[in-house]
């Protein structure tokens, strides 16, 4: 999110009373004005959001619904959680407002760059709101465990260590908001994270070698044993940073989560509906039981951060969001799949990989120039994919942006479908 973070140091103020000799008593102070601290941000933008939402969600239901016979034992527990997440969502639109304003309190706010020599760039925006979604989440997710894992279940152990992984994530995050560590060290943050989630994996370490391949290698499956586990930690700390550096202009970061949860929600279902292996299922739908809280939660946070803002996520969110996703990939099974839905990411990083490895200067801000008389941002030098589009196709309002790097995003997704499709029974 385009902000600077500021602090103040905390006022105090006192009152005098006025006393009047002739009548002997003393009149009330006047009323304290509101200060900016106490001043509600803006309403949810509720139109947007059920829009929004009818979009995404809609092929998810329908391919669950009609296009596919699924299982009742598998719907049940998919519907459940569905429910709790509808519920998350409302929770999450009713507790960030109250959670803004002790945020606030705590002179835990910024200023929005991209706004800036307007009145809105004046405007102290809350940060760190993230920590919202990722509560509710993990409550959740934690009360859906009482409506489908049983004691002894072999994925309890494993969705467990899932949520270890997401609320230490989540932790580390804050604290990042809070002491704005060096990006060097929040490289190394998602690595620690991940360690409850690799020390409890027990599912496969194989990977099938593409058909194209086999007549080379003379193998059809090749078991990587430990070697899977390092794949696992590095795309955790691949995918979790790569959320949190493609961010920069208002709704980014939360959008492009809910077009890959979407996404994901979607490739979920249609994997469960042509596969019959019960293994098989049951892994993309423990999938699914972690996104749709995600998804239900982040489209409330989006309904504050979409432009213009009224509460920055911060990194909590980016670091949140991030490890959700890559424990999604692994626990389900399809890493390879949710790298190609990472595609716009992945672009990002490698335009900026020059300046994060110190080959070429790294401002603090790798954003663009705001023009204050035009509200157009234009592209500067600096490797981002928001800056390369601004320098392909011209100058842009801060909205109009975010919606065409939205749309890259779920080309990107599209790709991969199409991928998948065209590649079913050639590459594997």
């Amino acid at each position: 999110m385009a902000r600077k973070r500021a602090s103040e140091p905390a006022t105090i103020t006192t009152t005098k009373e006025v006393t009047v000799a002739t009548y002997k008593e003393t009149k009330p102070p006047p009323p304290a004005q509101e200060t900016s601290n106490d001043q509600p941000i803006a309403p949810p933008k509720k139109g947007f959001i059920f829009k929004l939402s009818l979009l995404l969600v809609a092929p998810y239901f329908y391919l669950l619904f009609f296009h596919y016979q699924i299982q009742h034992d598998l719907i049940k527990p998919i519907l459940i959680n569905a429910g709790l997440s509808l519920a998350g969502f409302f929770l999450t639109v009713k507790m960030i407002p109250v959670a803004s304003k002790y945020v606030l309190k705590r002179n835990l706010f910024g200023y929005d760059i991209n706004k800036k020599g307007t009145p809105q760039g004046t405007v102290k925006v809350p940060e760190s709101l993230g920590i919202v979604v990722a509560v509710v989440f993990m409550v959740l997710t934690i009360v859906f465990q009482f409506f489908n894992f049983a004691p002894d279940s072999n994925w309890l152990v494993e969705y467990n260590a899932a949520l270890a992984s997401i609320c230490f994530m989540t932790l580390l995050g804050f604290i990042d908001d809070v002491l704005d560590v060096p990006w060097r060290v929040k490289l190394l943050l998602p690595s620690i994270a991940a360690f409850p989630l690799l020390m409890a994996y027990a599912g496969h370490t194989t990977i099938i070698i593409p058909k194209p391949l086999v007549s080379y290698i003379g193998l059809k499956v090749l078991d990587l044993g430990f070697i899977y586990k390092i794949y696992m930690w590095f795309l955790a700390i691949f995918c979790t940073n790569c959320i949190n550096i493609h961010a920069g202009i208002n709704g980014l970061e939360v959008g492009q989560t809910v077009v890959i949860a979407s996404a994901i929600l979607i490739h979920n279902v249609m994997q469960i509906g042509v596969s019959a292996d019960p293994e098989y299922q049951q892994a993309h739908a423990f999938s699914m039981y972690l996104v749709q809280p995600l998804l239900a939660t982040s489209l409330a946070l989006l309904s504050y951060n979409w432009y213009p803002s009224s509460v920055f996520v911060g990194d909590t969110y980016t670091y949140f969001a991030g490890m959700t996703l890559v424990v999604v990939g692994i626990l389900g099974h399809f890493s390879e799949t949710l790298l190609v839905f990472f595609l716009a990411q992945v672009l990002n990083f490698l335009l900026s990989a020059p300046q994060l490895f110190g080959f070429r200067h790294c401002p603090r801000h790798r954003l663009p120039r705001f023009d204050p008389q035009t509200g157009l941002l234009t592209g500067t030098n600096d490797g981002t994919l928001i800056n390369f589009y601004l320098r392909m196709f011209g100058r842009k309002t801060e909205n109009s942006l975010c919606v065409h790097l939205l749309l890259v995003q779920a080309l990107g997704c599209g790709i991969c479908f199409g991928l998948r499709y065209l590649l079913t029974g050639w590459y594997k």
